[in-house]
């Protein structure tokens, strides 16, 4: 559970940091590309969506979730101009500051008071929850971007600087270390 807002942003500037990371290393023939269903299938939903939708998406939706977190409702916004890849770690920077600005208006009491569920009546959930959910939305999102690059061969960066084969080759020293 998060009790600080500022804590919560720091945070998430990391998670942003990633996003942006991932997206900037995308090649040139990510623009545009969409996952394209098995034989006589029609991928519909966000299963159909272009990388450009994707990275758009997560930038309405954190607005989506700081409108709620402010108890302004669950409203989205028009996502922003993410036709280029030049425009989308922009997006995603900007998408950050924005939500970050909204949110901190509010401060620390909004991480503890409720806010209603979008389609539950009467439920509802305490606003660093509505923060976490954000969150984990952006990082599926994310993930999803880093899954097709990995589909089509376009190496996604390894999340901390460090790859699982990098963190195999160090096993036996800190077992050795830690178990002898």
């Amino acid at each position: 559970m998060f009790t600080d807002i500022d804590v919560f942003l720091r945070f998430f500037r990391s998670v942003n940091r990633r996003a942006v990371r991932d997206v900037n290393a995308l090649p040139p023939e990510a623009d545009g590309w969409t996952p394209i269903g098995a034989e006589g299938a029609t991928l519909v939903g966000e299963g159909a969506w272009s990388i450009n939708k994707l990275i758009g998406h997560m930038c309405g939706s954190r607005l989506y979730f700081a409108s709620a977190y402010r108890r302004e409702g669950w409203v989205s916004p028009d996502p922003p101009d993410v036709s280029r890849p030049e425009l989308w770690g922009p997006a995603l920077d900007a998408s950050y500051e924005e939500f970050s600005r909204l949110v901190a208006e509010v401060g620390n009491e909004g991480l503890t008071r409720d806010i209603e569920m979008i389609d539950t009546p009467g439920a509802t959930l305490t606003g660093w929850r509505v923060l976490m959910m954000m969150m984990e939305h952006d990082i599926h999102h994310r993930s999803q971007i880093d899954t097709y690059a990995g589909m089509n061969g376009w190496d996604p960066p390894d999340i901390f600087f460090r790859s699982a084969e990098t963190i195999a080759t160090k096993q036996e020293e800190q077992i050795a270390k830690y178990r002898s």
